[in-house]
């Protein structure tokens, strides 16, 4: 599947107000779905058995990933929001980590790095 697909197959399942015109509610759910990858996260490592830097079981793993699906959902839907889509998301993103890897300023803090 191309970015392409997945947007047309996931904006055809968004039923928010105003679709095209309500950023806010888009990155508001961005935010949120971001959350709850964290709190699943936070979920498993809460437990007193947990061992650092083990490997997810296939349940823990389809737990997060189906969040991580959630978290893409509302990129698109902001990208979308904004006229744009995830192509260019991508591209710009591409785009600024190469240039800091030839810059030598992958490794810092900050966006203007």
């Amino acid at each position: 599947m191309n970015f392409k697909d997945y947007e047309d197959r996931a904006l055809a399942t968004a039923v928010y107000k105003d679709k095209g015109k309500n950023f806010t509610y888009t990155v508001l759910g961005l935010t949120g779905e971001a959350g709850e990858v964290a709190d699943k996260y936070k979920k498993i490592i809460r437990v007193p058995e947990y061992i650092p830097n083990r490997s997810f079981t296939e349940e823990e793993k389809k737990v997060i990933l189906l969040e991580l699906g959630d978290v893409l959902w509302y990129v698109a839907a902001c990208a979308y929001e904004l006229g744009s889509g995830l192509d260019e998301v991508a591209n710009m993103n591409l785009g600024k980590l190469a240039s800091r890897k030839d810059r030598g300023v992958l490794h810092g803090s900050g966006d203007n790095r």
